[in-house]
């Protein structure tokens, strides 16, 4: 089976998970730790080398103050979490703006724990106007336009997988996510199963890449 490089998760649905179940919508948030763990132990398991989670948006944050904390919770929690196993982390965001969490300021350079074999990536208060602003700024005799994202140090995806049944990218990566293949799980993130992820990769296998060649 041919396996992505690169795969980007966009965990969509757990306010309407939480909805679902009688509960009031911020309580969506924290039971989505434990399927990102599981999610990242997978993905060590079948090689692939590099894995972004999509945490929160600048836009995100123009939710009611209690959904905002409890994303924000999560993602500090998350990242926490991560910091324990064998892993390279970086967070990617605009850190300068109050909604960045500052438990999380030391992960905005990349570090290893562990061994640090994959490269793992959280986009926490990020948003995709961010990410491109300097490019109006850099130089127009330079080819390589990675230079000049703030996201420079997260490479190409290969395999989007997204959760909760929205066929969109909400500004996930915009410049990385260029060829990205995109499969959607139609459950909510929070009932996550690792089949999903194996149907994902299943349904990968089978398309056929080109990169525009």
């Amino acid at each position: 089976m041919r396996i992505p490089n690169h795969i980007g998760i966009i965990p969509d649905g757990n306010r309407r998970w939480a909805v679902g179940k009688g509960l009031s919508k911020e309580k969506g948030y924290e039971i989505g730790l434990d399927p990102g763990l599981v999610l990242f132990k997978l993905c060590q398991q079948v090689g692939i080398k590099e894995i972004t989670y999509y945490g929160f948006t600048t836009d995100n944050t123009k939710r009611p103050t209690e959904q905002r904390k409890a994303f924000t919770d999560a993602c500090i929690n998350a990242v926490k979490m991560l910091s324990k196993e064998d892993a390279s982390l970086l967070v990617v965001g605009n850190k300068d703006s109050p909604m960045f969490p500052k438990e999380l300021l030391p992960f905005t350079s990349r570090k290893a724990f562990g061994n640090g074999r994959m490269r793992v990536n959280f986009l926490v208060n990020y948003g995709w106007e961010w990410d491109l602003n300097h490019l109006k700024v850099g130089d127009p005799t330079k080819k390589n336009i990675i230079n000049y994202i703030k996201s420079y140090d997260v490479s190409r995806v290969d395999l989007i997988i997204r959760w909760g049944g929205r066929r969109r990218l909400s500004g996930f990566l915009p410049v990385q996510s260029i060829y990205a293949d995109f499969y959607v799980v139609d459950d909510y993130w929070p009932d996550f199963e690792p089949e999903h992820f194996f149907q994902a990769l299943r349904w990968y296998n089978e398309q056929d890449i080109t990169l525009g060649g």
